[in-house]
Parts: structure tokens; C-alpha cells; sequence
């Protein structure tokens, strides 16, 4: 009879002990599906480092408005109250479509240019994804070309493109760093300006951010165009700023030596320069709904 009921017991035994191991993997491979990937915060807080847009993208549903102000040149002085009678207004709607996805339509009074960008995010910095990526293109409409000046205009001639992918990464709590290469096509030129004829230009952009308080940090982006003739007479943008964050606002204050807002104008079109005080003062404001 002992030996009836041992030899049961260890049946039993046998039969639980691979079912309670089939358990303890599902029970580990269930732990593995619950896990979730871990995003870190922004790396900036609004959608333009200063003149260069960051990675950034509007969530979806959310509309932002977009004020951008630049001065004229300081370089005046009293004759234009710094800059004061020469200002460039751009006024823009960014609106997202789907998560990730961010469409944008503006006008900038510096030659009455129309433009829309595109933008995409293809990764988000995370505990097992160490940069931001995201995607960045835009058309321009430059409407105050006249005929008067060009008897050959056409349509197409008013067009210029900016294309751009933004990469970023948050290295810590205070700290930001952004690389964009850039691709700019401009289908009219000004010889005069830029010496030589190269519609088709390679740039590339850096800025960064630094946190100095909860609501405040020190912003900086630059552009090296690489395909500018040296007799042109534009530069390589630089800008530097403050974003002060203010509720639902985010207020840049900025000086740079480019008065356009619009990628190819400043990074093709950077008509001032820093070393003789040539340079632009104006401000970002960013309001979202």
C-alpha cells in the first residue's frame, strides 16, 4: 500500500513541476511585455532654439501661435530708433495633425513671404533611444518680386526650400544639444548679393540650450553654409537668446544677425554682421491652445 501511494505522489509531482515552471516563464515573459520604454523630457522647450528650429513637435490636437519680431539693424543708431522703423513681423499657425506630426502655415512682411513646413518625429530620446530625431521641410512664396525688376519672372522663380533633419539629445537637466543638417534651394538669386550663382546650398546647423533657473535658460544656434561664394555679401547666421517660460507662454528674447525668420532667408540670407555691431534684436512668442 506505501509503495502504491509513493509511487502516486511522485506522479503528481512530476506532472505540477513542469506546469509550475511554464508559469514562472510566462509569469517572466509578461513581466518583459509590462515594461514600458522610458522617454526623457524635452530637450527644448519651445519649437525654435532661436532662429533654428529644435526638436520639438506640437502634440497632437494642440494649435500653437507663433509670433516672431525682428528690429532693424542696432547698427543705425538713433537714425531708425535702433532698429525700431525697420521691424520684420512673422505670424505663424502650427497645428498637430497626428502625434508626431506637425503642420505649419506663416507670413513673414520681409518680402511678403508665405511659407509651410512640414514636420515629422521619427524617434524620441528614451532609455534605450539616445537621440531625438525628427524631420523638417518648408516652401517659401516670395511675393513682393516684381516683374519691374525681372521681365523673365516666373512663378517658380518666388519659390525657396529648406530641408533639414534635426537631431537633438537632453544630456542632463540643464543642458541641450542640437546638430541639422541642411539642405536650401533658391530658385532666384540676387547677384549683386551673392556674387555668385548657387541655388542649391548644403548648411550646417548647431545650438544648444542651458537651463540657468526653472524658468529660464540661455539659447544659442549657428549655421555654417557650406556652398557661400567668400565674395558674398552675407554671412553665417548666429543668434543668442533668453526662453523665459511663463504659464502657457514661452518668451524668447533674442539678438541675431539675420532679420528673416524663414529657413532659407537666414540661413542663406544672413545679411548682418557681429563684428560691427550689425545685428537684430527681436523676440519669439510662443502661445499654445
Amino acid at each position: 500500500m506505501f509503495k502504491k501511494y509513493f509511487s502516486l505522489v511522485t506522479i503528481l509531482c512530476l506532472a505540477i513541476s513542469p506546469l509550475s515552471a511554464q508559469d514562472d516563464l510566462l509569469d517572466e515573459l509578461n513581466e518583459e511585455t509590462i515594461q514600458e520604454t522610458k522617454f526623457e523630457l524635452p530637450a527644448f522647450k519651445a519649437m525654435k532654439i532661436g532662429n533654428l528650429q529644435s526638436t520639438k513637435v506640437a502634440d497632437k490636437g494642440d494649435l500653437y501661435l507663433y509670433v516672431s519680431h525682428r528690429f532693424g539693424t542696432l547698427q543705425n543708431g538713433i537714425e531708425t530708433f535702433f532698429g525700431l522703423d525697420e521691424a520684420n513681423t512673422k505670424i505663424q499657425l502650427a497645428y498637430g495633425l497626428w502625434e508626431g506630426v506637425q503642420l505649419s502655415i506663416g507670413r513673414e512682411s520681409l518680402n511678403q513671404t508665405y511659407s509651410s513646413a512640414l514636420k515629422v518625429r521619427l524617434a524620441k530620446q528614451s532609455d534605450q533611444m539616445p537621440f531625438n530625431l525628427v524631420a523638417y521641410g518648408t516652401a517659401n512664396i516670395n511675393t513682393q518680386i516684381s516683374k519691374t525688376g525681372f521681365p523673365a519672372l516666373k512663378f517658380g522663380d518666388r519659390m525657396s526650400y529648406a530641408t533639414q533633419l534635426l537631431v537633438s539629445r537632453r544630456f542632463s537637466d540643464r543642458f541641450s544639444f542640437l546638430v541639422a543638417p541642411s539642405y536650401i534651394r533658391q530658385n532666384l538669386q540676387n547677384l549683386n548679393l551673392t556674387r555668385a550663382s548657387n541655388h542649391n546650398q548644403l548648411a550646417m546647423g548647431l545650438g544648444g540650450r542651458l537651463k540657468i533657473s526653472k524658468r529660464m535658460s540661455i539659447n544659442l544656434d549657428y549655421a555654417y553654409n557650406f556652398n557661400r561664394d567668400s565674395r558674398s555679401l552675407y554671412n553665417d547666421p548666429l543668434t543668442i537668446g533668453v526662453d523665459i517660460e511663463t504659464g502657457g507662454h514661452v518668451f524668447q528674447l533674442l539678438f541675431s544677425n539675420a532679420q528673416s525668420t524663414n529657413e532659407p532667408g537666414f540661413l542663406s540670407n544672413a545679411e548682418g554682421n557681429w563684428e560691427n555691431g550689425n545685428i537684430f534684436f527681436g523676440f519669439n512668442i510662443v502661445r499654445v491652445f
